[in-house]
């Protein structure tokens, strides 16, 4: 965490600072998408953002970590001890996790629903026992907690021009989409922990199951079958999308261009996964690096010209524009096509 957002923020604490500056490092090294996305915030709301990635990263790493020797029972008590730590600090105390720490005085700065993270723990403990759902309505009811809430969680962070409840469900349908894409792009990997996030009932319709996954996965294989299973999913994924687009206008201007750019470039892990012919199995599909470094730099024109039009009404057209929509023309955008 810089010093100047960690000032623009109002944290003087040098322990709390210390304690956001835990969560930035965590953004960095395991959320590029996100954290590229969070650059374009304005400072003093970058630390808070932050805060609650890096509480959910760590909770989603004691459930999602390789290391056969730490077994699902220690998994299972060191998620209830960040439960217990975090109850404790959002009930006043200190919190003995610097995640904990930067999450509380995040939910007390933005009035944040403390339910939101009880229903995302409580996610993240059905991972250390559930492998599959049957259905895709099961499976919205697991991302509930892992995902919509994720998307409620920041909305009061980011700021809206309508009321709250106007703009939540599609705050929490956004954070539903970038999990879809995470499990499409993630197959293989969650094959490897022993889980299946794509429905039953989805895979049994193309005639997949889990002994075909697995053995494309162990052979390298291609199957006619699992590829057209993964178009569906994708289907879905893009389904969600256009449900949560209606809410970037109704964020705050200053906001926008972060979570359209979020929007494009997890839009662009979609269309990147079609491109590669849905070998998600084999590989992890990812948006080339030129194209990322193109929508950060549009998202930091899109931001500057937000300012420029708050401080001056008269500015120019496009900045105008800009302020009051979350998107230029489409030739503007040449992965916006791959999301809706």
């Amino acid at each position: 965490m810089t010093a100047r957002e960690l000032d623009a923020a109002g944290i003087t604490d040098p322990g709390l600072r210390a304690a956001y500056t835990r969560c930035r490092d965590l953004n960095a090294r395991h959320g590029r998408t996100y954290f590229l996305a969070t650059r374009l915030l304005t400072a003093e709301r970058r630390p808070a953002v932050h805060a609650l990635y890096g509480f959910a990263r760590s909770a989603d790493d004691m459930v999602d970590s390789l290391d056969g020797d730490f077994r699902p029972d220690e998994r299972a008590r060191a998620l209830d001890r960040l439960g217990e730590d975090l109850a404790h600090g959002l009930a006043g105390g200190a919190g003995a996790e610097s995640v904990v720490r930067a999450l509380a005085d995040t939910a007390r700065r933005h009035d944040i629903d403390h339910g939101h993270f009880a229903d995302f723990l409580a996610s993240m403990r059905s991972d250390l026992h559930v492998t599959s759902y049957a259905t895709y309505d099961d499976l919205r009811g697991y991302m509930h907690g892992s995902a919509a809430v994720i998307g409620l969680q920041m909305l009061p962070v980011l700021g809206t021009v309508t009321s709250r409840e106007e703009a939540e469900p599609h705050a929490a349908e956004l954070g539903v989409a970038f999990q879809l894409t995470n499990f499409l792009r993630d197959v293989g990997e969650d094959l490897d922990r022993g889980r299946v996030y794509l429905p039953q009932d989805l895979l049994g319709a193309h005639g997949v199951h889990r002994q075909l996954l697995l053995h494309c996965r162990e052979t390298g294989r291609t199957d006619r079958r699992v590829t057209s299973a993964l178009k569906e999913f994708a289907s879905l994924t893009r389904a969600a999308y256009r449900r949560a687009a209606p809410g970037i206008p109704m964020l705050d201007p200053v906001s926008r261009p972060c979570i359209r750019t979020a929007f494009v470039l997890y839009g662009g892990i979609l269309g990147a996964v079609a491109t590669d012919g849905y070998a998600v199995l084999h590989r992890r599909a990812v948006v080339p690096r030129r194209r990322r470094a193109l929508l950060a730099a549009d998202g930091l024109l899109r931001l500057a010209a937000v300012r420029v039009a708050a401080r001056h009404p008269s500015a120019g057209a496009w900045g105008r524009r800009t302020a009051g929509h979350p998107s230029p023309p489409p030739s503007r955008l040449p992965l916006h096509k791959e999301v809706v």
